[in-house]
């Protein structure tokens, strides 16, 4: 084991997923049998598909969303000609960068931000093989994710979690190349990997004293963002104007939205914001991946608070008439979302 993977070893912010599900697993059998239901989360939802466990198409989850708030998505079929993307991207007269993404999936997995045409042709002629999303860049200052649920007998809903996203960024000090900053530099050098792909023709620059480079704008953990908790932000008015975002999807009663922003004060007050996706039931409250301020312990507990939030949520809805996943249904969807998954980290292996 190298030092690079000792370290991220100890720090559990990098530890794989499965270290913070199984410990609740426990929890999560004692919740199936006081619902008499191994799929009663299936039932949180009805407005995604499964209750939005992943295997949901995030175009038709987008389509949920009024119009200041969406940004403006184009649907790529598996296979689809290039020209008839570009056709589609002249007639929504989006203008480059675009960022694209598979339809289905999640964790940043093949997300990436398209500078030319050029880019667009190279990324379809290797991931051809899935349907895909190509959106406008949001050019807003700042990214977040705020976890959102109500409870459907009550009328007014509640924030949870607010996760503020700092891009990955190195800052200059007038003698050292981008290449040599970012084995310098504290995080960006757990990507490695990833930044060189992005950076290759300007590794040898030599940045200015205080100069500052953003390294990548895709808000993901796995793509370098730092995930803060910002849970001292939630307030009455930002809880008003969620219910307010969310009252207009029937049927959506838990999950996060990370969107795009200038300001909380612009975001509250003028309803300025713009949503890059919403998830359902798969959602983590994503402050805890900052271990600065959440240990991993808490982090266990914030899980076990929202899987008990979905709950109470389901439960509701099932004596609502609301019609729960068979288990066989649940399972496919899963299979169907682990096949899916290998096909594309397939795909960043192959390219």
């Amino acid at each position: 084991m190298n030092l690079l993977s000792f370290s991220k070893l100890k720090n559990w912010e990098y530890w794989p997923p499965f270290m913070f599900y199984i410990p609740n697993i426990p929890y999560a059998a004692y919740l199936a049998l006081k619902a008499r239901n191994l799929v009663f989360f299936s039932a949180t939802n009805p407005a995604l598909k499964h209750s939005g466990n992943g295997s949901e198409s995030k175009f038709d989850t987008l389509q949920l969303i009024s119009k200041p708030h969406k940004p403006v998505s184009i649907f790529i079929r598996k296979n689809e000609t290039i020209e008839n993307v570009i056709k589609k991207i002249n007639q929504q007269q989006l203008k480059y960068p675009l960022i694209i993404k598979p339809d289905i999936g999640f964790r940043g997995l093949l997300v990436k931000q398209l500078k030319t045409e050029k880019d667009l042709k190279i990324y379809l002629s290797k991931n051809n093989c899935i349907d895909l999303i190509l959106q406008e860049f949001i050019d807003l200052k700042n990214e977040c994710g705020i976890f959102y649920h109500r409870i459907p007998s009550e009328k007014k809903g509640q924030i949870t979690s607010i996760t503020l996203k700092k891009f990955l960024t190195i800052t200059g000090d007038g003698k050292s190349t981008i290449n040599e900053l970012i084995k310098d530099d504290k995080r960006a050098k757990y990507y490695i990997a990833i930044i060189k792909k992005l950076h290759y023709k300007n590794l040898n620059l030599i940045l200015k004293k205080e100069e500052k480079k953003v390294l990548n704008v895709i808000g993901n953990h796995s793509k370098g963002a730092k995930f803060i908790d910002g849970n001292h932000l939630i307030s009455e008015d930002l809880t008003d104007t969620m219910d307010a975002f969310f009252k207009k999807i029937p049927n959506f009663f838990y999950g996060r939205i990370d969107l795009k922003y200038n300001s909380f004060e612009q975001l509250i007050q003028k309803n300025e914001f713009k949503v890059l996706e919403i998830n359902g039931i798969i959602s983590e409250p994503t402050h805890i991946y900052d271990s600065e301020k959440v240990s991993y312990f808490k982090a266990l507990k914030q899980i076990r608070k929202h899987w008990k939030i979905v709950y109470k949520i389901s439960v509701e809805n099932g004596n609502n008439g609301v019609k729960f996943d068979t288990i066989n249904e649940f399972i496919q969807s899963l299979i169907y979302l682990r096949k899916h998954i290998k096909l594309i980290k397939k795909q960043i292996f192959t390219t």
